[in-house]
C-alpha cells in the first residue's frame, strides 16, 4: 500500500452516496468513479475541497445547500396541464420529454406529479432545492497523465487495483 493521498492533478477513484434531507438514499454508485482532483472535473467543489488530503479507505460526509449543490428550484421550469392533454405514454411519473424553445434549445422535462386530472411536467434537477448530504469513499488514488488532466476525467479502464 502506498502514501497516495488526494491532491492536485491526482486521479482520484470514489463510490458515493446522496442522502436527502430526511437521511434517505436518492443516489448511489457502487462502482468507482474517477475524477482529477485539481482539475476542473466538474465535482461539487465542497465535495472536492472535503477529499483534499484523504487516502484510501477514507469515508467523507460533505452536506450541500442549494447554492452549493443542484441550485435553487426554479418555478418558471415547472408546468401543468390536465392529463388528457398529455399523451399516453408520457402518463406516469418520471417519464421524460424533451422540448425546444423558439430558439432551438432543448430542455429534458421529467413527469414530477400527477394528482386530480392534471400533470405537473420539471425541468429543475430531481434535488433541486434541497440541501442533500455527499457520503464519499476514496477507493484508489494514482497521478494522472497529462491528457487526463486536461480533461479532469481518467481515462476508461477504472481504478488501479493496487493502492
Amino acid at each position: 500500500m502506498s502514501n497516495a493521498i488526494v491532491s492536485k492533478n491526482k486521479a482520484v477513484y470514489i463510490t458515493y452516496s446522496i442522502l436527502d434531507q430526511q437521511g434517505q438514499v436518492v443516489e448511489q454508485s457502487d462502482v468507482p468513479i474517477g475524477y482529477v482532483h485539481g482539475a476542473d472535473s466538474g465535482l461539487f467543489e465542497q465535495v472536492e475541497a472535503a477529499l483534499e488530503g484523504a487516502k484510501p479507505g477514507d469515508k467523507l460526509e460533505v452536506s450541500l445547500s442549494p447554492e452549493h449543490g443542484f441550485g435553487a428550484h426554479d418555478p418558471a421550469l415547472t408546468f401543468t396541464d390536465d392529463i388528457e392533454n398529455v399523451p399516453p405514454e408520457f402518463r406516469h411519473v418520471g417519464a421524460e420529454v424533451e422540448f425546444k424553445s423558439e430558439q432551438g434549445e432543448a430542455k429534458m422535462f421529467r413527469v414530477s406529479k400527477i394528482e386530480n386530472g392534471k400533470l405537473t411536467i420539471d425541468a429543475n434537477h430531481p434535488f433541486a432545492g434541497q440541501t442533500v448530504k455527499f457520503v464519499v469513499s476514496v477507493m484508489a488514488i494514482r497521478d494522472a497523465s497529462p491528457e487526463e488532466i486536461a480533461n479532469g476525467r481518467p481515462d476508461e479502464g477504472g481504478p488501479p487495483t493496487v493502492h
